[in-house]
């Protein structure tokens, strides 16, 4: 299961798509925007959404990691706040990183337009966010609990809002948040527009696709698995033995950026601790740490300023760093979902990656 040669494949950008972004009608700022962040054409995903999504269609939109699919609903909806800014767009996301980074996504797109947007997610200072939410912003983007909380101190107005977007839905419900997610739903009004996004189509997503979206388009881009490049392979160790092959793993010059996946928290720590005596530039990532900690750190990797990130698998999903070169699980996921959702860190885009798991030595 853990060993795979990476395939050839397919450059998203080789795949021929319709449109050019000005062929959508977009706003001459947004326009704008989206040339200056260096956007040059749609790639499948967005010549496709953004087309059907400006129609008013609802959309069960399927793609691998790093397809371009925050902006394929990003930019027609923020077309559609410029147009009439009555609308009202809630964006629900499985993690806080993920919420985070549409956020932060959204907002390079809205230079000089008066278009705002919120966040609404754990772990943040909640009056804050209820502070900012009372000012009426276009778009709010949070988690399942969190929004749920504030609908229910009546922050958060669900009848307001004529636009839904659900993210990553088959993370969202493998986590538990089905019950939350059909009760939002359930609030905000029937006639509205629903898109939902999501890398697999199971059983739970397929009972919330019939009961909320309504004659929905299917956009599929699907034309591969995530991890059909990158190179999977296993390294045989004992316990005693790991972190010693980690270290000298992670001094070769080609683990320029590693993501390491471990079982437990104190785990975590654990490593991140030995890695630092010896000299690493290291960071660690879990649900303990407080938001604010948990973005600094993750910026701080992003930057380079560290190159190692030793994490739970609050980092399996929704983590935006483009060029992480190796992803090691010092400990097995619990699953071979898990496991998919690991490696598709690494091998992002047009990148060839590379995957390693620790096996222990006795199991041979």
């Amino acid at each position: 299961m853990f060993v795979k040669r990476a395939e050839p494949f397919a450059k998203i950008e080789d795949v021929e798509t319709k449109h050019e972004f000005k062929d959508f009608g977009f706003d001459s700022v947004l326009l704008k925007n989206i040339v200056e962040k260096g956007y040059t054409k749609p790639t499948p995903i967005q010549d496709q959404v953004i087309e059907e999504l400006l129609k008013g269609r609802d959309i069960l939109g399927l793609a691998n990691t790093g397809t371009g699919k925050t902006a394929a609903f990003a930019l027609p909806l923020i077309d559609k706040i410029i147009k009439n800014p009555k609308n009202r767009v809630l964006i629900m996301a499985p993690t806080r990183e993920l919420a985070t980074q549409i956020r932060q996504e959204i907002r390079s797109f809205t230079w000089g337009l008066k278009v705002y947007v919120s966040l609404a997610i754990g772990g943040n200072f909640i009056r804050r966010q209820i502070a900012d939410i009372r000012r009426d912003p276009h778009i709010i983007v949070g988690t399942p609990g969190r929004i749920k909380d504030l609908g229910e101190r009546t922050v958060i107005d669900f009848s307001k809002f004529n636009i839904v977007v659900l993210d990553e839905v088959d993370r969202m419900l493998d986590m538990g948040f089905v019950e939350e997610i059909k009760d939002i739903l359930s609030k905000i009004p029937n006639e509205r527009q629903s898109l939902f996004f999501s890398a697999t189509v199971n059983k739970k997503v397929s009972i919330l696709i019939d009961g909320f979206l309504k004659d929905a388009v299917k956009v599929s881009v699907k034309t591969e698995d995530t991890s059909s490049h990158v190179e999977q392979d296993v390294i045989r160790a004992s316990r005693s033995e790991k972190l010693g092959v980690l270290t000298s793993l992670l001094k070769r010059e080609e683990y320029k950026k590693v993501l390491i996946f471990a079982a437990t928290k104190s785990y975590v720590d654990s490593i991140e601790r030995s890695l630092r005596e010896k000299g690493l530039a290291v960071a660690a990532l879990h649900g303990d740490k407080k938001q604010g900690k948990r973005q600094s750190i993750l910026q701080s990797f992003k930057s380079g300023e560290v190159n190692i990130l030793v994490a739970t698998d609050v980092a399996a999903r929704g983590l935006d760093v483009a060029d992480i070169t190796h992803v090691i699980n010092y400990d097995q996921p619990n699953n071979y979902d898990d496991y998919i959702h690991r490696i598709g860190r690494t091998g992002r885009g047009n990148s060839k990656g590379y995957a390693l798991t620790f096996i222990d030595q006795k199991s041979r």
